[in-house]
This record gives structure tokens, sequence and C-alpha cells, in this order.
């Protein structure tokens, strides 16, 4: 199985993989057998889930006039990268939703893939691939309605060119949503010194605070690259209850949401004020505050 690790990282070295990461890749290879402990190195990610997975369903049935009840992202296909072990994926299954999940890691789509096989209703809906973004993009050309990128920006080589690739393979007017991490003073105390170092809610050594990406910065390469930014909301994590909540400041964790400009060159206007009113209330529902 090492052998089979060190070819699997020699493959990476290639051109076609910018965005990956080899020193990520082994820090994650460590923890790929664990991805569905809830009390374990996940359990932050598991409740985030709280919040995540009803901003990407809220925002997406804002923007949509075809309600399925039961399954109210039914027909929407969409492409979770760097999925894990699926923690995101199968929760969006299940909302109805056609979901591909990559991730570079061959023991993350293998702990995914045995995850999902116990929903029979899951196995249709969910397919998971040992791949790159890089690697996908030429045969899914405008293939996703939706692509979601949660807690990954912060660990790719090369942000330029992985946020090249989403906006490439989203369908215009199709939706693009990030969670990651600010980089400032406080994300840098609370996301490695606490969160690492002082209480072990997140393994030693999985941030680099150099990588944490600022929320302007991706709003201009998401500009750059035909997505208009839509909504930005502050995340806050709550280490004693271990539950996610909305917030106003976006000075640590934020979720981003952003539409690729149509057809026609630009993004419908029409959709874009009743987004944005009612978007926040949906978005926070349900959560503890």
């Amino acid at each position: 199985q090492l052998s089979l690790f060190r070819l699997t990282l020699k493959r990476l070295y290639s051109t076609s993989h910018p965005s990956v990461d080899l020193k990520e890749m082994k820090k994650f290879q460590r923890l790929a057998h664990k991805w569905w402990d809830e009390e374990g190195e996940y359990s932050a990610l598991h409740s985030m889930n709280d919040i995540r997975v009803p901003f990407i369903r809220d925002t997406l049935l804002n923007m949509s006039s075809n309600y399925h009840l039961g399954n109210p992202l039914s027909g929407v296909k969409i492409l979770d990268v760097g999925c894990g072990g699926g923690l995101l994926s199968e929760p969006l299954g299940r909302l109805g939703a056609s979901v591909t999940g990559i991730d570079p890691l061959e023991d993350n789509i293998r702990t995914a893939d045995q995850h999902k096989s116990f929903d029979p209703v899951l196995a249709k809906r969910i397919q998971y691939k040992s791949s790159s973004l890089e690697e996908i993009v030429e045969e899914s050309m405008e293939t996703f309605d939706v692509i979601v990128a949660s807690e990954v920006v912060e660990h790719v080589a090369d942000l330029e060119t992985f946020i090249k690739c989403c906006s490439r393979v989203l369908k215009p007017e199709g939706s693009l949503f990030i969670t990651t991490i600010n980089k400032t003073q406080l994300s840098y105390v609370l996301g490695i010194v606490v969160a690492e170092k002082i209480m072990g809610i997140v393994p030693e050594g999985t941030h680099e605070w150099e990588k944490f990406v600022p929320p302007e910065e991706l709003e201009r390469l998401l500009e750059s690259n035909g997505l208009s930014v839509k909504t930005v909301n502050g995340m806050l994590y709550n280490p004693l209850s271990g539950s996610w909540s909305w917030m106003e400041s976006t000075s640590v964790n934020y979720a981003m949401h952003a539409v690729k400009s149509g057809l026609q060159g630009q993004s419908s206007p029409k959709d874009a004020p009743s987004e944005m009113e009612s978007e926040q209330p949906s978005a926070t529902a349900g959560t503890t505050m």
C-alpha cells in the first residue's frame, strides 16, 4: 500500500495537477479512515453541515422556480471538490441532488464509497472519483449546475488555477459555494494556536496560515474568472458546544456564494436583489446563534 501511495504522489508531480499540494496530501492520508467518526478529528466538519447544507439548499431554492417536495435539489448536478470521505456529498445527495465527489486521495474515495454503499438511495445519486479538479476539466466543460469547495481552497497549491478550473466546469449561471478561513491575526490565534495547539479540535499541522485566503482576494479571483460574488457570510465555531453559527464578521471563517455569468456574458440581474434580501435569514434558519 505504501508503494501505491508513492506511485500516486509521483503521478501528482505531473503538470496536470498544479493545484494539488503534496504536503497536504500526506497530511490527509494519515486520517483517511477517520472521516465518519463524529467525535474524532473531523467532528467540526460534521457539525458544520448544520449551517453549510441549509446555506447551499436555501440559496439554490431562492434562485429557482422548480421545487420538488421532499427532494428540493432534484435534478441539480453538483460537483463536490475535495470531497474527503463524503461528509458534504451525502447530505446533498439526500436532498435529491446528483453529486459527483472528487478527491486526489484514493483512500478518501475508498472511505466515501464504502460509507455511501450502506444507503441504496445515495449509492445511486453519488458518484466518487479519485481525481484532481484539473484532471476532469476537459471531460466536464460546463457540466455542473453547482460546485461546492468547502474547506478546500486553503489547502490547494495554486488557487488561481483552481478557481479557473471551477469556472470552466460550471454551467453559465451556475453557483459556486466556498467555505474557508480568512487570513487575519485572529484566524491565526483561533484557527491554529487555539484549534490545533491548545484544544486539538483539528490535528496539529492541518492548516498553514500563509495559505489562508482573505475574502477580498478570493472575490478578485472569482470576478476575474467570470464569477460574480453574491453573498459573503461570517461563520463562528464554538468549541465548547461543538456548534457553528452565522455571524457578521468574516475575520475567521466565512462562506461565499458566487454565480457564473450567463451566456450573454453577464449574470441575470433579476435574481441578485431578491437573493441578497432573502438569503441571509434562510441561511441562518435553524442554526443556533
